[in-house]
C-alpha cells in the first residue's frame, strides 16, 4: 500500500505524523478508533478528514514501516 495521505513535515505540528497537513495527527485518529469510535463519529469530529484518511492512518504498512525507522 502507498502511504499518500500521510505527511510528515518538520515544521508542522514539531514533525508528528498528520492526515494530509491538516494538522491532524494520526496517533489522535488511532486513539479515537482504540477508544471504541466509528468512523461516521471520527468525520462528524473532524469534517476536514475523508474515509480513506482513516484507514490510511490505521494501515499496518504506515506503522510497520514507523518501527523500522526505530
Amino acid at each position: 500500500m502507498k502511504i499518500s495521505r500521510v505527511t510528515v513535515d518538520a515544521t508542522q505540528m514539531n514533525g508528528v505524523p498528520c492526515v494530509r497537513g491538516l494538522r491532524i495527527p494520526v496517533a489522535t485518529i488511532v486513539e479515537m478508533v482504540a477508544q471504541g469510535m466509528s468512523d461516521t463519529e471520527i468525520l462528524t469530529a473532524y469534517p476536514d478528514l475523508e474515509l480513506w484518511d482513516i484507514r490510511e492512518a490505521l494501515s499496518p504498512s504506515l506503522h510497520l514501516n514507523k518501527l523500522i525507522q526505530l
